[in-house]
Parts: C-alpha cells; sequence; structure tokens
C-alpha cells in the first residue's frame, strides 16, 4: 500500500546564501515534522561539524544555527507516493517550485542536493546549466553507507559558498 505524503514548507528568510535540497522526509520525519528526523541519519551531525557548532538535538535550535549561516532547506519534490522511506519507492511525484523560490530569493548562490534523488529530479526541473551552481553531495541517510569522514569531507564544498 503506497501512502500519498507531502514535503514541508521551505526553510529560507532573506539572508539565505546556499540551499540544500533533499528528496523528500522519510517516515521518521514526517511523524515528528522535522528536516531529517531520523537518529541515523547524518544530516545534522555533518551541519553542525562543517558550521564548527555545538551539536544539539533541539530541532528549533537547529533551525537557528542553519539560519545563522545562510543556510535553507526544502525538498525538491512536493508530494508523492510511497511505502516506507526509500527513494527507490516514489512513484507519481509532483515537483516543489524550484525556481519560483529561488527567483524570490537572489541571494541564494548555489544549491546543494543531498544525495542523487534529489539532484536527478531538480536537474530535470531547472536544466543542467542552471545559471548557479547545483552541487551533488553524498547523501546523508544511513542507507547510503559512505563512511561519516568521506561524507563530511564532500560535504565540505558547503563552506566555499559561505561567507
Amino acid at each position: 500500500m503506497q501512502n500519498r505524503i507531502s514535503s514541508f514548507p521551505p526553510i529560507i528568510d532573506a539572508q539565505s546564501e546556499i540551499i540544500i535540497l533533499g528528496s523528500i522526509p522519510g517516515v521518521k520525519s514526517l511523524e515528528k515534522q522535522q528536516y531529517y528526523a531520523h537518529p541515523q541519519n547524518k544530516f545534522w551531525k555533518i551541519i553542525f561539524e562543517l558550521l564548527s557548532e555545538e551539536f544539539t538535538d533541539n530541532y528549533p535550535q537547529r533551525i537557528e544555527t542553519i539560519k545563522k549561516h545562510h543556510i535553507a532547506l526544502w525538498d525538491v519534490i512536493d508530494s508523492c507516493e510511497r511505502k516506507g522511506s526509500l527513494d527507490s519507492e516514489i512513484r507519481n511525484e509532483e515537483a516543489n517550485r524550484i525556481a519560483e523560490l529561488l527567483e524570490k530569493h537572489p541571494n541564494i548562490k548555489a544549491i546543494f542536493c543531498n544525495g542523487g534523488k534529489s539532484y536527478k529530479n531538480l536537474q530535470k526541473l531547472l536544466g543542467k546549466n542552471y545559471k548557479i551552481p547545483i552541487v551533488l553531495l553524498p547523501s546523508t541517510s544511513p542507507l547510503h553507507t559512505v563512511s561519516f569522514e568521506k561524507k563530511l569531507e564532500e560535504w565540505k564544498k558547503i563552506l566555499d559558498f559561505l561567507k
């Protein structure tokens, strides 16, 4: 049985300089209504490490931290049908209006895709030669079995675009 699920609203403001796009929230994130809520997902650990911030499990503090560092968050997919949390199980997807969001936020200098699904979908939406860089990063999902250190090293590309 496939369930229809929806993405969260974007976390973005006028100071945002980069945006990180996932595919669509997994089961645990949907339950908690938080981006990257699965305890095994390394997203927040990587972000706090990159930003040299003290790690916290407090979701409002996490959001304040990324905003302080001019990072926006959203998903490429607005809604879809999916059983479980795997991107490979996504069916009948509808895209978020990424181009419109970027038009409203001209300070965004780069787009970072958390994993291959968001990257492939975004290239379909915006084209391969979009006016700002689109960077594929290794997924922070526990299913992507690259070591934390290797993921962190790749994710350091974000720092080139932040003040």
